[in-house]
């Protein structure tokens, strides 16, 4: 499926800014049933200072803020030709070891409540559990846009019961963890049906099997990625895959 993506990022700031960064992750992954046929950002209010890939392999481009500026446009458009691999997206690339991906972080530290979950899981194989996993969890954990607080972790999502799609990753990535899988938080792009247009990006998680390399599974919508999602950057957590972060 040949998907054409236009995502525009706009701030409006109180009052005109001195001095500040931003880093942006919105290029696309090319890979395993993904291919970026083309792919541009554009700003307005910034300088381009450099670009690199970082220890995920996700394309980082380091903006700085125009003196003064008021107003900060970013703009991300091209066209990403996606295959349906039923959530398979294989082997392990890159220089960054997978035990790292076991590594708990303070946002998907597991406590009480991620452990009970887990022990709730049943299933013969590794991916019948993390697909049962899935259920438990959205059961678990409401979908609600808004409710989001940030400092949330993996265990106070749980305590609230509900959250969208980036508290049911990191909960999600913390039990895969807890079961001793390697996993990260994905965000990415998906084509809704019947909704061209939308307020935000999507997030998933993907969890490494040694039959199958990396795996995506979406709580949110209680299946694994299909030929509308599209990867664009990965991480321990939200912080290292998070679209737009910056300072000023």
């Amino acid at each position: 499926m040949l998907l054409k993506i236009r995502h525009q990022t706009s701030y409006r700031l109180a009052t005109p800014s001195h001095y500040g960064l931003q880093q942006v992750r919105k290029t696309p992954k090319a890979g395993h049933g993904q291919t970026v046929v083309s792919w541009q950002t554009t700003i307005e209010g910034a300088h381009r200072q450099l670009e690199f890939n970082d220890q995920h392999r996700n394309h980082v481009e380091l903006f700085s803020f125009v003196k003064g500026t008021e107003s900060l446009v970013i703009t991300c458009e091209g066209e990403v030709d996606v295959s349906d691999t039923s959530g398979v997206v294989g082997a392990h690339i890159g220089a960054t070891p997978l035990w790292l991906y076991r590594r708990q972080t303070p946002t998907t530290k597991a406590g009480a409540g991620v452990r009970a979950l887990v022990r709730s899981v049943e299933g013969e194989t590794e991916l019948a559990r993390l697909h049962a996993l899935m259920v438990l969890l959205r059961d678990a954990v409401r979908y609600e846009i808004g409710v989001t607080q940030t400092g949330w972790d993996a265990e106070q999502v749980l305590i609230e019961g509900r959250g969208v799609c980036q508290d049911h990753s990191h909960v999600f990535i913390s039990a895969a963890r807890e079961m001793g899988l390697p996993a990260r938080y994905v965000s990415g792009y998906l084509r809704m049906d019947g909704l061209e247009e939308q307020e935000a990006m999507h997030a998933w998680a993907e969890v490494h099997l040694p039959s199958l390399g990396w795996v995506g599974f979406d709580v949110s919508n209680g299946t694994s990625p299909d030929a509308r999602y599209v990867r664009v950057a990965t991480g321990l957590d939200y912080t290292e895959a998070a679209p737009v972060i910056g300072t000023r």
